[in-house]
């Protein structure tokens, strides 16, 4: 089989006829340049040329080389003609290898010629790096003053920039791509206000050079790309040429086979708080993800653009587009603080994704920056998209960090405090963190309430009366009594403790009477929610009151009978009942059916409540873990002595479904 032509103008086409001969086919490359072909190495199976090739010079080289592989530069117009009515005029098979176009966000101006980008530059002020090479390079000879041209490091460049009246400094030789850091210092190094580019693909470094002008404050003049092609990626020709040459597929050449799916924080959301790993890892990647607003934020992208941010529909979005290798999605502030990255980390299949975790600056370490505090002793909590008992939080901890649901989200947050009578403390507001029109409140909860306006808001809270002491236990005349019953507080740590709460735990207190189990529980579950169901409508208001009185808003009053009261509910984790109107059985299998495994602890006074619990345990298989007799006794003054006054003994028992 004969061997293939390729005009390899680009990476890919050195690319390609390194792999074709390091296989044993026989190929000949065109090059523009001897400096071009000084980048490729000639032996057995690989011939390269630098001559400058007429219409003729092509044909007689497809009459030895019926397939020909057009590598040239997207650019390159005119070649691509010439060798397309060679391959017309001598039989030979045409393939047009694609660079893959840029995608770009930001402020752009494209152009569709280098003229009018020279025009455009007349009317403005600041240096320009032009990185267009040297063919037209004179164009820019009226602005050679404060222009400076990256060129190919060989003397017909050279010699092209001296003919255009440029000198010295102004002239840079370098062989490309480059990656964002080199360009951002030579950006700097110019002090270049304007970058004249044309859209190279992420082969040609086009991404790194968009987000380096981004960095650098500098505005980019594309040059859009003359035609429209069609063809066959860098991948589509490599597998062709594996299938036609029956060449195996082990070589370099071929890309892993897992693609690369990198998820990057970053930060407050500018170009200037990305860290030097995130910006260059958007830079190299071909697809960036992110929701419209973080795909903005990030300044100009040089690669396709996918705005979403919705971890099922990325995936799906890039299962169903292999083409795509590297991806990069975008995730406001870090990958590790209340961010959209969990699922998406969780989700991501290893087999077929590289995955990569890029950390960024949280909101919390930058306004405590800004705020010139520590972090190390803040609690850090989200009320963004979630509920969240920030008294609960302020109560125990001296600073309380908070990611808020924008302007609504901040103020609901200081009526909360006012409500439960935390006007005294400090609360810190966090506005547009990052951005131009960041903005800093802060004061009383009742002082600044109505100076928010922002959608980005974060909160930090400080309780200098902050108490880290254990709430089990309150002391009986604290809770606001009336005539409802009311369980002691003996008994009540003992029932609370039998419980074994956790900080989310979800809690029903079936015959709440004043309320006093459910305070205690809402003290030590502050993440969770509690739900006192009360039947007696005198009982419900004492809950009210003892609802405001210890602070407690995860408390959520349920007026009505039990088990019809809890029908609606969520489904719990823990149920405590003190009082079931001879409804046990019922109560227990409703609350089963939601949670088969919920936890229990029922309280009695009386044999029959108890033998009626026993059988509930037997008839209903649950699992009894312990039964108790409580009798306490309480010491009362008499005179000079203490008179101990006995209770009424209470029967604890604790059990639990058998389900998972």
């Amino acid at each position: 089989m004969k061997g293939v032509l390729i005009f390899a103008g680009t990476t890919e086409g050195r690319k390609l006829t390194e792999f074709l001969g390091s296989h044993g086919v026989e190929v000949h490359s065109c090059v523009v340049t001897k400096y071009g072909k000084a980048l490729l190495s000639e032996s057995d199976n690989v011939k390269v040329s630098s001559d400058r090739l007429g219409m003729d010079g092509m044909c007689d080289l497809m009459k030895k080389y019926p397939l020909v592989i057009d590598a040239t530069h997207p650019y390159a117009v005119t070649v691509t003609e010439h060798i397309k009515e060679a391959c017309a005029r001598t039989g030979a098979e045409y393939i047009r290898l694609l660079r893959p176009e840029g995608r770009h966000c930001g402020d752009l101006k494209v152009v569709d010629t280098i003229d009018e980008a020279v025009e455009y530059l007349k009317n403005t002020e600041g240096n320009i790096l032009a990185t267009t090479g040297s063919k037209e390079v004179a164009k820019y000879a009226d602005l050679r003053d404060r222009t400076y041209v990256r060129v190919l490091p060989n003397a017909d460049s050279l010699e092209k920039c001296i003919s255009a009246g440029f000198e010295g400094k102004h002239i840079i030789c370098m062989q490309g791509p480059f990656d964002e850091e080199l360009n951002y210092g030579m950006l700097r190094q110019t002090d270049a206000r304007f970058m004249v580019t044309k859209d190279s693909g992420q082969p040609g470094g086009f991404g790194e050079k968009i987000s380096a002008a981004s960095r650098a404050g500098a505005e980019v003049i594309l040059i859009g790309r003359p035609v429209k092609e069609t063809g066959m990626s860098f991948d589509d020709v490599v597998g062709m040429l594996r299938e036609r040459y029956g060449i195996e597929d082990t070589c370099e050449c071929k890309e892993d086979d897992r693609r690369s799916f990198a998820v990057i924080g970053i930060g407050m959301g500018t170009p200037q708080g990305l860290t030097v790993e995130a910006r260059d890892t958007i830079a190299s990647a071909d697809l960036v993800v992110g929701a419209k607003r973080m795909v903005e934020s990030v300044g100009m992208v040089g690669s396709d653009i996918l705005e979403e941010y919705a971890a099922d529909k990325i995936l799906a979005y890039v299962k169903e587009h292999p083409e795509y290798r590297s991806i990069a999605v975008l995730v406001s502030g870090d990958v590790g603080f209340y961010s959209a990255a969990k699922k998406l980390i969780d989700s991501v299949d290893r087999d077929e994704f590289d995955l990569k975790v890029v950390c960024g600056i949280s909101s919390l370490v930058y306004f405590c920056s800004k705020l010139g505090t520590t972090w190390q002793d803040v609690h850090p909590v989200s009320a963004h998209g979630r509920s969240l008992n920030i008294i609960g939080e302020v109560k125990r901890h001296p600073k309380v960090f908070s990611l808020l649901n924008g302007t609504e989200g901040a103020r609901s947050l200081c009526s909360v405090l006012i409500e439960y009578g935390f006007d005294s403390v400090n609360i810190t507001i966090g506005q547009d963190l990052g951005n131009p029109g960041e903005k800093i409140i802060s004061g009383h909860p009742s002082e600044i309430m109505d100076k928010i306006d922002s959608k980005l808001c974060v909160a930090l809270i400080e309780n200098p009366n902050y108490s880290t002491v254990n709430p089990i236990s309150i002391q009986d005349d604290e809770l606001i009594r009336g005539d409802a019953p009311m369980t002691k507080s003996e008994v009540r740590a003992l029932s609370v403790a039998k419980l074994k709460l956790g900080d989310d735990s979800v809690v029903y207190d079936v015959g709440a009477g004043t309320g006093s189990v459910s305070v205690e529980m809402a003290l030590v579950a502050v993440g969770g929610t509690i739900y006192a169901v009360e039947k007696e409508e005198e009982a419900v208001e004492l809950i009210k009151k003892n609802k405001k009185k210890f602070a407690v808003p995860n408390l959520e009053i349920v007026p009505g009978y039990a088990p019809e009261a809890l029908k609606d509910l969520p489904a719990p984790t823990h149920v405590f009942v003190g009082g079931s109107a001879g409804n046990l059985k019922q109560i227990l299998e409703c609350v089963l059916e939601k949670n088969p495994s919920a936890r229990f602890v029922v309280n009695s006074v009386t044999i029959e409540t108890m033998a009626e619990t026993m059988e509930c345990i037997r008839a209903m298989d649950l699992v009894e873990e312990d039964i108790a007799c409580v009798n306490v006794s309480k010491g009362r003054k008499a005179g000079r002595y203490h008179l101990m006054t006995a209770q009424n003994p209470v029967y604890i028992v604790t059990c639990r479904g058998k389900g998972n």
